[in-house]
């Protein structure tokens, strides 16, 4: 078994895992997320498209589970869980998107 939860359809790839398994504390805070929040973080650091913004969002990720968050902010949600239709949130973020 891993020492590191994941989420339900996502996998934290190594550059979020060793930030977060970088201090005892954070990764309580990481073990003691639901599934589905945890799926929520990966999927929103894995979403960025700059390594820039994905070296933001691990960071920020940190910060918002050490503020009590248990899912990122402002983040729709994740579009890839096939256990229920997306939102009509996530239907409009995915329009603008493809709008790009």
């Amino acid at each position: 078994m891993s020492d590191f939860a994941e989420g339900t359809v996502h996998r934290a790839a190594d550059d979020l895992k060793t930030a977060i398994r970088a201090d005892a504390d954070v990764l309580a805070l990481w073990q003691g997320l639901t599934p589905l929040g945890r799926n929520e973080f990966i999927c929103w650091v894995e979403d960025a498209r700059q390594a820039a913004t994905r070296e933001r969002r691990i960071r920020r990720t940190i910060e918002e589970m050490q503020e009590g968050k248990r899912r990122p902010c402002c983040w729709p949600g994740c579009p890839h869980r096939d256990d229920k239709p997306p939102s009509r949130w996530q239907q409009a973020m995915a329009a603008k998107k493809d709008a790009r």
